[in-house]
Formats: C-alpha cells, structure tokens, sequence
C-alpha cells in the first residue's frame, strides 16, 4: 500500500534520499503517478508555501524541498506524459517590470509543473510587452503575473491592457498573485484568477486550462 504520508513527509523536510524510494515502491505497488502527485508532493509543496509565507521556512528550507520535488517530478514525468497526463497546457510566468521580487514567482512555477504545466520562467522585471510576446511565441493558454511591490502592481493591470490592445486576451486565462494583490484588485483589471499561495495558484490554472 502507497505510503502517501511518507513521501508527503519526507518532501516537506526536503529529505529526497527517503522521498524517492518512497516513490519507486508506489510505482512498482501499481500506484499512479497522478495519485501520488496530487495526494502526496502537491499538498506537501503546498504546505511548504504557506509555511514559507508565516515565516516558518525560510529560503533555504524551500530550497531543499523544491529540489526534492524536482527530482520527484523527475521519475514521475515520463510517466506522466505516458498516461496523457502532464499535459496540462503551457503557462508564461514572471514577475512585473520594477520588482525584482522572484521566491514566491519560483515556487508558482514549480507547482505548475507539478501539475502538468509546460512553464515559461521570464523571470523577474517582465515588461508588458515581453509578457504578450511569450505568450504569443509559446501559444501560452494562462499567463501568470507576480508582482511584490504596490507600486508594480499596475503593471500587471498594464500588461491585461496590452494583451486587449493586441487581440490576444481571449486567447489566454490571466492569473495574478503576490503581498500586495487581492481578489479585489484582480477583478478591477480584469484578471481571471487570483491566487494567494502557490498551491492554489496551481489548482485555479487547472481549472482555467479545462474551462472551468
């Protein structure tokens, strides 16, 4: 029987030496690579951003633990891809133009390839326009915008703006997230989804990926 406690454990004391063991032996018991992703590694990596947000971890901490979930992802992938999952769609991320700002925009996008996620990293200081090339290049079906700082949030407004101007924003579900961003704020620009933790982050770009 899958321990999915074990592995939900080990990933969130960053402990890959007793993760993937853990994992190998689901595989061999018949367990499915998406059973053991949403049951285990999701929630644990989950976790590890809230417990980074009540400063609780700290970066080294999430360091570790998103080195294990790499690895996981790792053996988990192929197989993955296999089963017709991990195909989730391709997601353009960054942080905005003026805020250098880029842990909780890391750990979005690590969640969103654990979810099946093709992801395009920009990066941090992402101009509006940088954001619809990509999105235009890597036909991106979610764009998601970090910003940290209340003075860069307007790029995320100015970015939606562009993308209307462009003919794109039909194409593409738009998320928003960081400190300063609220539901409020998104609904005014008018973002699709709003995220306040990288977990979440990772089920509302599901949800937009299937039309929900």
């Amino acid at each position: 029987m899958a321990n999915f406690d074990g592995m939900y454990q080990s990933l969130l004391k960053g402990r890959a030496r007793q993760l993937l063991p853990l994992i190998n032996e689901s595989l061999e018991e018949g367990i499915g690579a998406e059973d053991i992703l949403n049951r285990s590694l999701l929630p644990a990596m989950s976790e590890v951003g809230d417990k980074f947000k009540n400063n609780e971890y700290f970066m080294p901490e999430v360091m570790r633990c998103a080195q294990s979930f790499n690895q996981a992802l790792d053996i988990l992938r192929p197989l993955m891809v296999e089963g017709g999952l991990g195909a989730s769609g391709t997601a353009v991320i960054g942080t905005v133009f003026g805020d250098k700002h880029d842990i909780g925009k890391n750990l979005v996008s690590i969640m969103l390839q654990g979810a099946g996620f093709k992801v395009i990293d920009l990066g941090s200081e992402v101009s509006p326009e940088q954001f619809c090339d990509a999105v235009v290049e890597n036909d991106a079906q979610i764009l998601a915008m970090s910003a940290l700082l209340t003075t860069t949030m307007k790029y995320q407004k100015e970015t939606i703006e562009l993308l209307v101007q462009k003919g794109l924003r039909d194409k593409v579900k738009v998320m928003v997230g960081g400190a300063p961003v609220t539901q409020e704020f998104a609904d005014t620009i008018g973002a699709d989804a709003y995220s306040s933790d990288a977990g979440s982050a990772a089920q509302a770009a599901l949800k937009l990926a299937a039309g929900q």
